[in-house]
C-alpha cells in the first residue's frame, strides 16, 4: 500500500506543489513524471499502477500549471528547473528517474543539462524538437480564439493540431483519444487560469533541444504517427545524447501515452530498472479493430 503525501514548495516568489506515492519496497529511485503543460498532478494513473510496485511515483503542479502560481514574465525553462531542483532536494534523495512527455520531455532534457548528476535516468516521449511554421500559426490561431473567449473553437484546434487525423495511418483508439484530447483542452480553456500563458510560451518560449547531453542514460520513444515532431526528427535529436536508445511505437501518434498507456508504462518501469526493452509489449503493432466503448486512461 502506497503513502500518498502532496508538499508545497516555493521558487523564486512563485508557490508550487508536488505529490509523491512512496512505495514500502523499492527498487530504484523515485520518477518524477513530466507532463504537458496544461496536465496536473493527478494525470497519470498508468504510470503510478505500473512503476508504483518499483519505485516512489512523483507528480507535480510546476509554476505555471495546475493549482501552482503563474510563471512570471520572461522565458521559464531556469524557474520551472529550479522547481524541479527543489522537489530533489525536498525529496531527500541523491538522484531521480524522470519521465518527459512533450511540453515536460523539453523541462526534462533542460534539467538533465543543467543538473545532470541529479538524474539517474532520462526518458523522454514525443519530444517536440522540431516545430514547423505551420504549426506555429496553428497555436496563433488557437491562441487569438481562447483570447476572444471561443473555447469550443480553440479546443477543436489544438486537438487536431496534436494528433495524427489521416486516416490511412493506423493509430489505435484514434476516436476515443481525439475525443479526449478536445475534452480536455476545452475544460482547460474555461477552467485553468494558465492555459492562455501557456499557448503564448509553447511559441515563444520554446526549449533549447541542441545542446546535446552526456553521462545520463536516456530514452527517446515516438509514437510513429507522430505529426507534431516527426519520428525522423526525434531520432536525429536522440543521437545528440551520448549512448541514448531510441525506440519507435507503432499504432500511435504524438499522443502515444494516451493510445498506448499501458505498454508506455511498461516501457518506464522496464527503463527504469535496466529491464530488457526488446521486449517491452508497445514494440509490437496492436489488432487493428474499433476501438473499446471505454476511454483509455487519463494523461
Amino acid at each position: 500500500m502506497s503513502e500518498e503525501t502532496i508538499r508545497s514548495l516555493s521558487v523564486h516568489g512563485v508557490s508550487y506543489s508536488y505529490r509523491r506515492l512512496r512505495q514500502p519496497a523499492r527498487i530504484t529511485e523515485p520518477v518524477l513524471v513530466l507532463g504537458g503543460a496544461l496536465q496536473g498532478m493527478f494525470g497519470w494513473p498508468q504510470i503510478e499502477d505500473h512503476v508504483g510496485p518499483l519505485a516512489d511515483v512523483v507528480t507535480a503542479d510546476l509554476p505555471g500549471m495546475g493549482s501552482a502560481d503563474p510563471l512570471p514574465p520572461g522565458p521559464s525553462i531556469d524557474v520551472v528547473c529550479a522547481a524541479i531542483e527543489g522537489i530533489i532536494e525536498d525529496l531527500g534523495v541523491p538522484r531521480i528517474n524522470l519521465f518527459g512527455f512533450s511540453y515536460g520531455a523539453g523541462l526534462a532534457y533542460g534539467c538533465a543539462r543543467r543538473f545532470p548528476g541529479r538524474i539517474a535516468r532520462l526518458a523522454l516521449g514525443g519530444v517536440p524538437a522540431h516545430i514547423s511554421e505551420a504549426q506555429r500559426e496553428l497555436w496563433r490561431r488557437a491562441s487569438d480564439h481562447l483570447a476572444r473567449g471561443d473555447a469550443e473553437t480553440f479546443a477543436t484546434l489544438v486537438a487536431e493540431g496534436l494528433m495524427c487525423l489521416d486516416d490511412r495511418r493506423h493509430v489505435v483508439h484514434r476516436r476515443l483519444a481525439y475525443r479526449y484530447v478536445r475534452r480536455s483542452m476545452l475544460h482547460a480553456a474555461r477552467n485553468s487560469r494558465h492555459a492562455l500563458d501557456s499557448l503564448h510560451r509553447g511559441i515563444s518560449d520554446r526549449p533549447d533541444f541542441s545542446g546535446g547531453l552526456t553521462g545520463v542514460p536516456t530514452l527517446v520513444f515516438s509514437g510513429e504517427h507522430d505529426t507534431v515532431t516527426s519520428p525522423a526528427r526525434q531520432r536525429d535529436f536522440a543521437a545528440t545524447i551520448a549512448g541514448s536508445r531510441f525506440l519507435t511505437i507503432p499504432d500511435a501518434d504524438h499522443w502515444v501515452v494516451l493510445e498506448r498507456p499501458q505498454e508506455v508504462a511498461d516501457l518506464a518501469a522496464r527503463f527504469f530498472t535496466d529491464g530488457p526493452l526488446s521486449s517491452a509489449p508497445c514494440l509490437a503493432p496492436v489488432a487493428r479493430e474499433e476501438a473499446p466503448t471505454a476511454d483509455p486512461a487519463c494523461v
